[in-house]
């Protein structure tokens, strides 16, 4: 698959669980390039945050010029304090291509180098060590981040061919060079929301899964009760406005075409009606847990969807601080 800007969750479905590779658009490269270019020399003589500044409180210290460098190796380090469990790897796999994508706009000064090694883990499977515990203030994946960065500069650990080892040996397997921190590689690396929208993912294509699991077995009790359709019918879930309960009608009806089953009222109760009858053979309407599937579900389907959305957004958006606008020429400070 090729990447050059906009990436849809199915996208991630395609590179995460179906293991499709990844491509670097011409397109992208460039625009990774002329922010960095950008950025390296605007950053000349002047205040930047995180490039020649400390970090948090300690902002208002100035970096010399020497050890502007080392303070991103230095904030890595520092902030690979992580404790708990691993992530899974599909959670870090998604993880490294939410960050892969929100750098790649051109908005964080990172190098190409950044690019080419997160592509390269990724296709080559090489899940980083990024553990479950530990955060750092309000600004993102801080910890978990940090522990990505950790092994694009060669250092921590990783899972290759289902083991743990150190980053270095597995390098030197793979041929892969870490990378040589530049400007401002170590924040923009950690300042943001990858691990989270990664989980988020992750988690969105699991949720899926089950509420479409939960849609097939609700057709299926539908059928062993020999349920009647009206409860599912357009005409009844179109009086109200709620997008989810249609949708999942919508999908129950397909699902129950060809059912030998299901019933339709008009056929039973509205003219097979016994006016003698005092307690009524026939069952008039199904349990409420039956014909409000729609109304139960697809509450359900619109969280899920606007979640889907919410995340779509935000890892195709740049997160980070300060953001670099090379059209403008201006470095924007913010949150």
């Amino acid at each position: 698959m090729k990447i050059n800007n906009f990436l849809e969750l199915k996208d991630f479905q395609k590179i995460i669980i179906e293991n499709e590779k990844i491509e670097l658009d011409e397109s992208l490269l460039s625009r990774v390039d002329k922010s960095f270019q950008f950025l390296k020399e605007f950053s000349k003589n002047k205040v930047i945050y995180g490039v020649n500044t400390g970090f948090g409180p300690m902002a208002q210290f100035k970096i010399s010029d020497e050890d502007t460098h080392q303070l991103q190796y230095n904030l890595i380090r520092s902030h690979s304090s992580g404790i708990g469990n691993p992530l899974p790897a599909e959670e870090v796999k998604a993880c490294m291509l939410a960050r892969l994508n929100t750098l790649s706009l051109g908005n964080s000064g990172v190098h190409q180098s950044v690019i080419y090694l997160l592509q390269e883990l990724i296709n080559r499977d090489i899940t980083p060590l990024i553990f479950e515990h530990g955060g750092v203030g309000a600004s993102g994946d801080l910890v978990q981040l940090a522990h990505l960065a950790l092994v694009l500069i060669g250092e921590g650990e990783v899972f290759y061919n289902g083991e743990r080892k150190s980053t270095k040996e597995v390098f030197e397997t793979e041929g892969l060079e870490p990378i040589k921190v530049e400007i401002r590689e170590g924040l923009a690396l950690m300042n943001g929301t990858s691990v989270m929208s990664g989980i988020g993912i992750v988690n969105a294509y699991k949720a899926n899964q089950l509420t479409d699991i939960s849609l097939r077995l609700s057709c299926a009790i539908n059928e062993i009760v020999q349920a009647y359709d009206d409860h599912l019918s357009a005409a009844l879930n179109g009086t109200k406005k709620h997008y989810g309960q249609q949708k999942v009608a919508e999908r129950m009806r397909a699902h129950l075409a060809d059912s030998k089953l299901i019933r339709k009222r008009e056929e039973h109760l509205y003219t097979h009606f016994q006016e003698q009858e005092k307690v009524f053979k026939e069952k008039v309407q199904e349990y409420y847990s039956l014909r409000c599937v729609p109304q139960i579900l697809g509450p359900v389907l619109d969280t899920l969807e606007y979640t889907e959305k919410v995340l779509e957004n935000e890892i195709n958006s740049a997160n980070d601080n300060p953001i670099i606008n090379v059209e403008d020429q201006h470095v924007y400070h913010g949150g």
